[in-house]
């Protein structure tokens, strides 16, 4: 898919939102990719797992034994991902803060997993979850998502394959311009924080 086709995904979704809103990483945009609205389709859901999965280079796909996600954003992405790949998709969840496997979940040491994500702003959620999984005896061999809007600045000790890149500015609490400033923020993501 080109980024315009998964723009158009989007936007057909009505999941590409304007207006001021915090995101879980702590800073401010004037847009917010709803993904939980673009995944809610389950033929849209998996064509774009579908697109994931072809981004991957094929001597990793095979490799790959399992996919985990972070919750609550990765669940759907991550289960058309497992789908796509023909393996097991499971998630870690932070019910006391901290990502941790529950429901039964479990890895074999030294595991392969696909570690997949909605959205990527600072890669802070993906590294955490990342960690939980090797606690767990997992091996991250590689990260995807829908989107890494982090300007390529999203650090990972693996190769990381988001399906398209976009750009939109954030900005730290003290830095959001006027006219943002003026609307009241939303906080659409999933942190407390």
């Amino acid at each position: 898919m080109t980024e315009d086709e998964v723009l158009s995904e989007f936007r057909a979704s009505e999941a590409l939102l304007e207006g001021h809103f915090l995101l879980s990483s702590g800073r401010h945009s004037a847009h917010y990719l709803q993904c939980a609205r673009v995944l809610m389709n389950p033929d849209r859901a998996a064509r774009l797992a579908l697109a994931v999965v072809q981004k991957i280079p094929r001597e990793i796909r095979q490799q790959i034994a399992k996919v985990v996600s972070p919750a609550m954003g990765g669940v759907i992405i991550g289960q058309e991902i497992g789908r796509a790949l023909g393996v097991d998709a499971m998630f870690v969840e932070r019910p006391t803060g901290t990502f941790e496997l529950r429901r039964g979940f479990t890895l074999a040491e030294g595991e392969k997993v696909l570690l997949v994500e909605d959205v990527v702003t600072t890669g802070l959620s993906s590294r955490e979850a990342m960690e939980a999984i090797a606690s767990e005896g997992g091996q991250v061999i590689a990260a995807a998502s829908l989107v890494d809007r982090s300007g390529g600045q999203a650090a990972f000790d693996v190769p990381f394959f988001p399906l398209v890149e976009l750009n939109f500015p954030t900005y730290a609490e003290d830095d959001v311009p006027a006219e943002l400033a003026r609307i009241p923020a939303i906080k659409p993501g999933s942190r407390k924080k």
